[in-house]
């Protein structure tokens, strides 16, 4: 197995003097491909500090990140934005959809972005819409769409760029239970499929699908935990 995520002896300091927050206290985490892994812990725990650096749009105060075998530290921030874009596929709690923009168009959206061609984009979003069960949603705009069907028209715009990892944010917690459960089942089948998938949450329920939970506290890991595995 490759690691994508290397974190080592890292810290991350906001403010000073007084006024300084250490979020994130000496931590070291390795997560391997096709992992599915959850992050959680309650708030001001450092997960969300932690889903920044992950997802390179932070960079640590003390410490090395390595992303997909790249130090983020040493990247500029074009050569950011081509890691998160190559390397990291985003589901947030809150979907970020463009609005009066079909479903297919939103999917399309970063891999205009990696300079292919309408055509083109749209092809790949269509083919990832119907992987989704979203085939006959391709032309909706995400009004006309329920709450779980616009968090799978997000899953879908993660998984067209084909990513080393998918990062979901509190990926339910928009949704009701069944949206919820639908949600989670998806993202267990793509870990099945290969996909290497971390998951920041507060919920124990969604932690449990997971096939490893780390625990953060004050900024430190307290629990990493492989052995309650759930399927």
């Amino acid at each position: 197995m490759n690691a994508v995520v290397e974190i080592q002896n890292v810290s991350k300091i906001y403010g000073a003097g007084d006024s300084e927050v250490k979020a994130l206290d000496n931590v070291n985490l390795t997560i391997e491909e096709n992992e599915f892994v959850a992050i959680v812990g309650p708030s001001g725990s450092g997960k969300s500090t932690m889903m920044n650096l992950i997802g390179c749009l932070d960079k640590p105060s003390i410490g090395v990140v390595k992303i997909a075998g790249q130090d983020v530290d040493k990247l500029n921030d074009v050569n950011l934005t081509q890691l998160r874009n190559y390397a990291i596929g985003f589901v947030f709690q809150q979907f970020f959809l463009l609005a009066k923009t079909t479903a297919v168009d939103n999917v399309a959206t970063p891999l205009l972005y990696r300079g292919l061609s309408s055509r083109e984009a749209r092809e790949k979003s269509l083919v990832m819409l119907g992987k989704l069960g979203l085939a006959d949603r391709s032309d909706h705009e995400p009004t006309q769409l329920s709450g779980g069907q616009q968090q799978r028209v997000a899953i879908a715009r993660a998984l067209v760029t084909e990513p080393t990892i998918i990062l979901a944010d509190e990926p339910t917690g928009a949704l009701d239970s069944q949206s919820g459960e639908q949600v989670m089942n998806l993202l267990q089948k793509l870990h099945q499929e290969g996909k290497t998938i971390i998951l920041i949450t507060h919920e124990s329920e969604v932690a449990n699908r997971a096939h490893r939970r780390i625990t953060l506290r004050d900024g430190r890991i307290v629990t990493d935990d492989k052995s309650g595995q759930k399927v």
